[in-house]
């Protein structure tokens, strides 16, 4: 094979926030891309409504630029966790890796993850340190730190040789030497066409291209976006598909597309080392391959991590089903599932006993949490239950998985975070104080100590701590574990809640609703701060007679209430709680709606029922 020198595929890999996404926008607008009084929005590929609500990437994307004859193809990467699946997906389509890393946060656990992904593939690696105009920048100790991170992952003498780049990405400057300002990112851009090798690629072999992300166009149909191999690919022409299972079948290409900037143009051919779309073949998946129809040799289908979180998704049986979603059966529940299969490789979806409920797998509660607001968004109605841990035997032990947990927080809540992560079954790994007023502790934890852990570190340390989880392998069950310590408020009846019944609620615990909104029989109204669930009556209005004080009736006062949004009422419920997930509304119910049926169901009588600690026992 020889090198296509005038190509790049390149992947941007980084912990979350450390500015891929920005410095792709600095990439775009310095190669000409843009018209130079064009309007463009920032971080240009984050072009989801909840990646721009978040301000994260959530999904990989493809772009290309031209530097000095040169086409480099970029593919921007999620940088959180739990959306490692769109790493592993681009690290196939590429041949080097832009390893970003903030200059004062140093590297982190998704740094960890990403390189290492990155070193399983022989990946070169640019090491990009940005942020560099941070007023608490530690660049020395940072690259000290990034060698120290080569090291623990077995780096090669080869990989652990890296160049280094300083960029201030926000203002798309780029130097080598930190001590001398940048002026554009023209060094950056020399140094990946010198430091990151051009494809390996032999157009005259047989057609061999790995399927390694999907997209849809309203035109003309499903797009399959995969890396040539080898041979060429040309518009028109039939193709072998060899499916994941074994089989061959036939296919043809209706058209090609490369990337030039933020669109697709299409294409007559294409070539090996290249990254396209290919249109045509409705019934391709990711991880599949295109080859010669007369040589079909399938290459490495894609791996990805198993799942390590559930959570069971069922049709909405509340009072107020139906009401306000578009799609609310199971039959539709299940296509929207099954979609979702076909596109995010990391998610698997399973039968349970009820044909109305699907057990949903994943890398970690927010992936699910993103997965069920799109659904949100699209119009479908659903109920949520609890997340909880995939656990797996190992040599006849029964296994649950593990996170290592990086805690960023000020000097003074060591003791909290020390003692809240202890009762979790948590084991410091390390302390490091930089000396800046803030600390950052490592500790290694059962993934089930950490559901619904971080509104509580968030109100702990007064919202200035970090949290950051990685996935770090199972280890044997580490028995029962504490879980929330808080009853619930409970309506007993359907109607209109009250300002006057509210008032006196209050001193009960924390409110999750507001007068005005209506409930039925089992909906969570708030929080009882004591262990006990508490039925109560949230619709009760003031008797009025003719007879009044000489004080006349007070204006009732009430504390406003604390709004669930979803994933904080995923990480507040229960075993027997779900979250009422509607296009309108987050709700709060219990699992077993009247009260009668859950003394029942629990073998105590009608009274106050005290409940089991929430969680994973």
């Amino acid at each position: 094979m020889r090198p296509a020198s005038d190509l790049r595929n390149v992947a941007i890999i980084a912990h979350v926030d450390h500015g891929k996404t920005t410095l792709v926008d600095g990439l775009l607008w310095q190669s000409g891309i843009f018209r130079a009084h064009e309007k463009v929005a920032e971080r240009v590929l984050d072009s989801l409504s909840l990646e721009r609500e978040r301000g994260i990437t959530i999904l990989a994307k493809n772009t290309a630029i031209r530097y000095r004859g040169v086409k480099i193809n970029i593919v921007d990467t999620p940088g959180h966790a739990d959306f490692g699946g769109e790493v592993e997906r681009a690290l196939a389509l590429v041949d080097g890796v832009l390893l970003l890393v903030d200059a004062a946060e140093g590297p982190l656990p998704q740094t960890r993850f990403v390189l290492r992904k990155a070193l399983e593939r022989d990946l070169p690696c640019l090491v990009v340190v940005n942020k560099v105009d941070r007023p608490d920048a530690r660049i020395r100790p940072v690259v000290d730190e990034i060698y120290e991170l080569f090291f623990d992952l077995d780096a090669s003498e080869a990989q652990i040789n890296f160049p280094l780049v300083y960029t201030d990405a926000r203002r798309g400057t780029a130097t080598v030497d930190p001590a001398v300002p940048g002026t554009d990112l023209r060094p950056l851009f020399d140094l990946m066409l010198k430091a990151l090798p051009a494809p390996a690629a032999d157009p005259g072999a047989p057609l061999q291209a790995l399927v390694a992300n999907l997209d849809y166009s309203d035109y003309v149909g499903r797009l399959a976006l995969c890396r040539i191999v080898a041979g060429r690919l040309t518009a028109g022409s039939p193709v072998a598909v060899c499916k994941r299972d074994g089989r061959v079948e036939p296919g043809r290409v209706s058209a090609l597309y490369t990337f030039d900037g933020l669109s697709r143009v299409e294409v007559a051919e294409a070539s090996a080392g290249d990254i396209v779309a290919v249109a045509g073949i409705e019934g391709i998946f990711i991880g599949e391959t295109l080859a010669d129809p007369e040589r079909p040799v399938p290459l490495p289908p894609i791996r990805v991590d198993e799942p390590t979180i559930q959570m069971v998704f069922s049709v909405n049986t509340s009072p107020f089903a139906g009401r306000e979603g578009k799609f609310v059966t199971s039959r539709q529940l299940r296509a929207r599932l099954e979609r979702e299969v076909l596109a995010n490789v990391s998610i698997r979806v399973e039968e349970t006993e009820s044909p109305d409920a699907f057990l949903v797998k994943g890398r970690g509660e927010l992936q699910l949490a993103i997965l069920i607001e799109m659904m949100r968004r699209e119009g479908y109605e659903l109920a949520v239950g609890p997340p909880e841990v995939v656990t797996r035997m190992q040599a006849g032990v029964l296994s649950e998985p593990v996170e290592h947990l990086t805690v960023d927080c000020p000097e003074e809540f060591i003791g909290v975070v020390t003692q809240k992560v202890g009762a979790r079954k948590g084991k410091m790994l390390r302390m490091v104080n930089h000396g800046t007023g803030r600390v950052r502790l490592e500790f290694q934890t059962p993934t089930r100590g950490l559901l619904g852990f971080r509104g509580e570190f968030l109100t702990d340390t007064r919202g200035t701590g970090i949290l950051h989880t990685l996935f770090d392998g199972y280890e044997p069950w580490q028995g029962k574990m504490a879980g929330r310590g808080t009853g619930a408020l409970v309506a007993d009846r359907a109607g209109v809640a009250t300002a006057y019944a509210l008032h006196h609620l209050e001193v009960r615990g924390t409110l999750f609703i507001g007068p005005g909104t209506p409930v039925y029989e089992g909906m969570i109204c708030g929080e009882n701060a004591k262990g006990v669930d508490l039925d109560v009556n949230v619709t009760k209005e003031k008797k009025l007679t003719n007879v009044r004080a000489s004080t006349a009736d007070e204006a009732i006062r009430l504390t406003p209430p604390r709004v669930l949004g979803l994933e904080a009422a995923l990480q507040w419920i229960g075993e027997d709680e779900v979250v009422e997930v509607t296009p309108q509304a987050i709700r709060v119910r219990k699992r077993i709606r009247t009260a009668a049926e859950r003394a029942h169901a629990r073998g105590r009588g009608p009274g106050g029922v005290r409940r089991e600690p929430a969680g994973n026992t």
